[in-house]
């Protein structure tokens, strides 16, 4: 028998005791901002919390989704895909439709348009669900909207229609707008335990080693765990960490701006490979330190360096700007 997709959420009791009781007390907020790292259930709480919404048979007072009709089903997402079934149930995403369906010429290459809120959210504001139960909108990566997205979006927030549901998902929700936030009910979620991230990595396949030595880098993300444990990825990684050392030891900073060009273009995993870089100057500075090597300060100083350009990136910095940054610092350290 298939299981609500609440019910899977791992790790949060907190967050998703907070979405039960309002499901039981039929006091469901019209508007919620998920906010916690990436890859720790925040979008998987969104689906359940929907689901649970659609759900055709859920009774009042109950806060389980059957899970086995058709609302439910069609609540989840297909396999390989990134929009569910259900008409009810609508995603937003920076770059999810193609231009022609939400009015654009251009792709959505820098944030998440106000065409793709005028056509999914406003359009449909003036509507009812199409089956009844309840209307309900996800927003993956809020902390993306244009800012004239996030004020087309607030007029709905501010006055939604009966039976309508706004899901913000962010790792960054300081960068949204303060007046988005102040309409908005804000659930936290955790990092995940290591022994979590462990197991599930286990399930997927990863040998036990391996996944307990992922889980202690993962900084509680099943979604940068997945990173570290992709082959391809894995070396992406090592080349970057190798790119990186080579341009510490360089002439001049070209090839660290060619670094951070490549960031500029292709920020996906540029966290799980600073991660990576900062995980091998640390190894490396306590091996010279045990060795009584003059460069231990160095590898120790670069190792802070690499850590603060994470954390750069969590707020929401510039890529480029963070690798040009991180590499003429590293470069300073002698």
């Amino acid at each position: 028998m298939p299981a609500s997709v609440l019910s899977t959420v791992l790790a949060q009791a907190t967050a998703v005791e907070t979405l039960r009781r309002a499901l039981r007390s039929d006091k469901v907020h019209h508007a919620y901002l998920f906010d916690g790292p990436d890859g720790v259930g925040k979008e998987r709480a969104a689906f359940g919390l929907a689901q649970a919404l659609l759900c055709e048979k859920r009774a009042p007072g109950e806060s389980e989704a059957c899970a086995l009709c058709s609302a439910c089903r069609r609540s989840v997402l297909p396999e390989g895909q990134a929009r569910p079934l259900h008409p009810d149930l609508v995603v937003l995403e920076r770059g999810l439709y193609a231009p022609d369906q939400i009015g654009r010429r251009t792709p959505e290459t820098q944030d998440l348009s106000i065409d793709q809120v005028r056509t999914l959210v406003l359009a449909r504001a003036a509507f009812g669900s199409h089956e009844g139960r309840a209307k309900v909108f996800i927003v993956r990566r809020a902390e993306e909207l244009s800012v004239s997205a996030a004020n087309a979006l607030l007029k709905t927030l501010e006055e939604p229609g009966r039976g309508t549901h706004f899901i913000l998902l962010s790792s960054q929700a300081g960068v949204l707008l303060s007046t988005i936030r102040s309409r908005t009910q804000r659930v936290r979620f955790a990092p995940l335990p290591e022994e979590i991230i462990a197991k599930l990595l286990g399930e997927r396949g990863t040998p036990v080693e391996l996944a307990a030595a992922i889980a202690k880098l993962a900084r509680g993300s099943m979604s940068l765990a997945t990173s570290f444990a992709d082959p391809d990825e894995s070396e992406a990684r090592e080349a970057f960490a190798r790119r990186t050392l080579s341009a510490l030891e360089a002439t001049d900073l070209g090839p660290g701006l060619e670094l951070a060009e490549e960031a500029k273009k292709n920020k996906n995993g540029l966290e799980a490979r600073i991660l990576a870089l900062a995980t091998l100057l640390g190894d490396r500075a306590i091996d010279a330190a045990r060795a009584g090597l003059r460069r231990a300060e160095t590898d120790a100083s670069r190792y802070r360096i690499a850590l603060a350009a994470i954390a750069q990136l969590d707020g929401n910095a510039s890529p480029q700007l963070v690798v040009e940054s991180m590499v003429a610092r590293m470069r300073s350290q002698f």
